[in-house]
């Protein structure tokens, strides 16, 4: 598992205030995959109800709260496959 996987899991675990309504997974170019539950965050590459794919700098920029999730995915920088509602409810989550 990379660094970036390992800092992305521990960065989500603080934002997030207990879990998550449903599962999630960021799919990080070249580095894997987290999923979000309702335990909280963790690596892992399992289906999921949404799946958000960014590139590292994309994701790390959301993180740190430079990048706008909803900016990054009308710019094509993130891309969203499964449900809508449930990426948006996570961007909530995430800013």
């Amino acid at each position: 598992m990379s660094d970036t996987i390992n800092e992305a899991v521990t960065a989500l675990n603080a934002k997030m205030d207990g879990g998550f309504d449903g599962t999630a997974k960021f799919d990080i170019e070249g580095e894997g995959a987290i999923i979000i539950d309702e335990n909280g965050a963790r690596a892992g590459d399992e289906e999921a109800d949404v799946t958000l794919s960014a590139s590292a700098e994309t994701f790390k920029a959301i993180l740190d709260g430079e990048e706008n999730p909803t900016a990054a995915f009308m710019t094509g920088k993130l891309t969203v496959d499964g449900d809508m509602g449930l990426a948006m409810k996570l961007a909530g989550v995430l800013g």
